[in-house]
């Protein structure tokens, strides 16, 4: 077996021990929503998605309050008879966790994201940021055209964001998601 199979492995075998899998989630739920982390708490997954131990390349663990996350009602005045009591929420909560955290460093850009916990109030996501400024970063040529790609979480490009813009699927019952859905009316 590889190393990441016995990573996958010890990380499953702490998710079925439930009074430590239940500590864990006690600890981060006391802790800050938006925490740089020292290390991954999945190596496995970070690896897959493109984390390296080097400096300039960041770890954060964001929490995201799950539900139905309804707008504030319009102010003043009578609703309508079709005014909807609820908003769908569009973004998925990756997307969110990696806009969050995109947020408070504003120095760095998102390099992708992943699942992490959720209880019955929250969601965790593990977001891998890339310091667009710092040398060793400039140094290597996979993260260099990255990092110099601005706001790639807020345009959507980020694999959470593709997912939003409905961009996983090709082909058949998807023809109005591209370029998007918004320019795809305007090239009518």
């Amino acid at each position: 077996m590889t190393l990441n199979n016995y990573l996958q492995q010890s990380w499953h075998r702490l998710q079925e021990d439930k009074e430590a899998w239940k500590s864990h989630l006690m600890q981060w739920r006391r802790e800050d929503a938006v925490l740089r982390l020292e290390h991954p708490t999945r190596l496995d997954r970070a690896h897959a998605l493109g984390y390296r131990a080097k400096q300039g390349i960041l770890v954060m663990r964001v929490r995201v309050l799950r539900g139905g996350h309804t707008r504030p009602d319009r102010s003043g005045g009578g609703s309508t008879k079709h005014m909807r009591k609820r908003l769908a929420l569009r973004k998925g909560y990756r997307h969110i966790a990696e806009e969050r955290a995109a947020k408070k460093y504003t120095n760095c850009e998102v390099l992708n994201s992943y699942f992490l916990a959720k209880d019955g109030k929250h969601d965790w996501y593990e977001v891998i940021l890339v310091d667009r400024a710092h040398p060793v970063v400039m140094a290597d040529h996979r993260l260099r055209g990255l990092a110099q790609r601005r706001g790639r979480v807020f345009r959507g490009i980020t694999a959470a964001g593709r997912r939003t813009r409905g961009l996983r699927w090709k082909g058949k019952g998807v023809e109005k998601a591209r370029p998007s859905r918004r320019a795809h009316k305007r090239l009518l």
